[in-house]
């Protein structure tokens, strides 16, 4: 007898459905066929095992499955449960006038229990986009299915439930979510907030332009300073997660296995810091079977590399093109997948080897050939994708030791979110563009017009302080978004010198 059931395959962020023929006929053995890697083959034995310890019989005869379409490869243990169910209903032990209803996914145990699954977020996207009635999945991983409208999913914790629900037998109810009371949970006190930082005034602004504009930002200075205190506190001053960005952060988190079980979606922007023996492809995705890196992790979020220097030349080249084009296409001989990564970055890093050059205390024990082949580390193509670099002073004990209350994360973030509603509205013509650091050479003559004292201001800057040629049009990018903070429409003079105070490293007496 021929039953059909029907599970999924993740590719990428985006799910296909996946046909999974059960033909039982005269003879003996079992065949499954398909594009099957070794943990999908292996079910065979965790089936056997789950069907005759819940008092189900395996099919004395000979057994084929196919998966279609056969030429998708597919991976992993959570093609159990539709297989499962599959050989029940082709040996007619159980009925199969709902299975063409639903998918369903899940890891079987050997005693029936069903085990959680990575992708269930774009499983649901794909049920629903195909016409299915509903999804059946584990429970851990319903919260985080049901978030997507106009499909029922289901959770089952042993196969035994599936089988009931599939007999009429036993009626399981559906899972809802309210997405909005999701949102209000997010919205709570922030553990760390920018009120915790004494003094750094001025570093804070900084952070608060790059939050505003989507700039790339790199803290340079000495140990101890508040370097990656600062940069932990980033996510904080961003604007609140749209349902749209929370949607496309949790399916790269689901497929990458890294979504908590029994949570609906991802509601706080990631923050990801990877330690600097990190890969290459550990850090942008990849493997012989591809899985997002820690660049598509840090979507909508931030990627935050403390001690820059010390990470592996190659693992900061291949950051280039993702943060140019925010997605990582990964090619394989038979495939390719892009996984999104739309991230700001936030790095960090020490003058020197010893880390004292120009503090105002210490002294450097470093020579001026060991500071420059330190700074040479980091390449002129990455630093030209970093919109900010800012030395950053130790605190003294003054600002220390103040009981003024230092201004808070909410604060800071009304002020960005207001920046980023000027943004939206400047660009809303410009496909792909959705902040002023994506802004091109051609956008920026359009949309960031310098009056003749401006000019004036920005070529004596470059003349004087020596700053190169691809400090340009980062520094006007710079003074749009500051003019976006004071809701000015015109870029202004100060705006200009500001913007020049955060280009340290275009100097090209920086480090000599």
């Amino acid at each position: 007898m021929l039953v059909k059931s029907f599970g999924s395959a993740v590719n990428g962020i985006n799910a296909e459905t996946i046909t999974i023929e059960v033909n039982i006929s005269r003879g003996i053995n079992f065949y499954l066929v398909g594009l099957a890697d070794s943990a999908v083959k292996e079910s065979q034995q965790r089936i056997i095992s789950a069907l005759t310890t819940n008092n189900f019989k395996w099919p004395g005869k000979k057994i084929v499955i196919n998966m279609a379409p056969a030429d998708l490869r597919k991976e992993g243990s959570a093609y159990d449960l539709p297989i499962a169910v599959g050989i029940l209903a082709a040996s007619e032990q159980i009925s199969f006038s709902k299975l063409e209803d639903y998918i369903i996914m899940g890891e079987l145990s050997l005693d029936g229990n069903v085990n959680p699954i990575k992708g269930a977020l774009p499983i649901a996207i794909n049920a629903r986009e195909n016409g299915f009635k509903g999804l059946i999945l584990p429970v851990e991983n319903t919260q985080e299915a049901a978030v997507v409208d106009g499909i029922d999913v289901y959770g089952v914790k042993h196969i035994m439930d599936l089988v009931g629900f599939l007999n009429d037998s036993k009626d399981l109810e559906p899972v809802r979510i309210d997405i909005e009371a999701e949102f209000q949970k997010s919205v709570k006190e922030l553990e760390i907030d920018f009120g915790d930082v004494k003094g750094q005034e001025n570093v804070k602004r900084a952070l608060e332009v790059a939050a505003a504009g989507g700039h790339n930002i790199i803290l340079i200075g000495p140990p101890g300073s508040g370097k990656t205190m600062l940069a932990k506190r980033m996510p904080g001053i961003l604007p609140p997660l749209s349902l749209d960005e929370a949607i496309e952060t949790t399916k790269i988190h689901s497929v990458a296995g890294k979504t908590e079980a029994n949570k609906s979606l991802l509601l706080q922007r990631p923050f990801r810091s990877p330690h600097h023996t990190i890969s290459d492809v550990a850090l942008v995705g990849g493997g012989t079977y591809p899985q997002p890196g820690e660049i598509s992790l840090a979507h909508n979020g931030v990627l935050f590399l403390d001690e820059l220097p010390e990470f592996k030349r190659t693992v900061l080249e291949v950051m280039r093109q993702p943060l140019e084009d925010r997605v990582v296409t990964i090619s394989r001989a038979k495939f390719t997948v892009e996984y999104p990564a739309s991230l700001m970055l936030v790095a960090a890093m020490n003058p020197c080897p010893c880390g004292y050059y120009n503090h105002p205390e210490k002294d450097c024990l470093c020579t001026q050939n060991s500071i420059q082949k330190y700074l040479n580390k980091i390449s002129g193509p990455l630093l030209d994708r970093i919109d900010i670099h800012l030395e950053v002073t130790p605190v003294n004990f003054e600002n220390l030791a103040q009981t003024k209350p230092a201004e808070k994360s909410s604060e800071i973030q009304k002020r960005v979110i207001q920046a980023r509603k000027i943004q939206t509205e400047r660009f809303k013509n410009k496909k792909n563009t959705y902040c002023n650091a994506q802004m091109t050479s051609k956008m920026i003559k359009e949309f960031c017009p310098l009056d003749e004292e401006s000019l004036s201001l920005l070529k004596n800057a470059m003349e004087k302080l020596d700053l190169s040629a691809r400090a340009y049009d980062r520094i006007i990018k710079l003074s749009r978004t500051i003019a976006d903070l004071e809701n000015s429409k015109d870029i202004m003079p100060s705006h200009i010198a500001e913007a020049i105070h955060y280009r340290s490293l275009d100097r090209d007496s920086w480090g000599k």
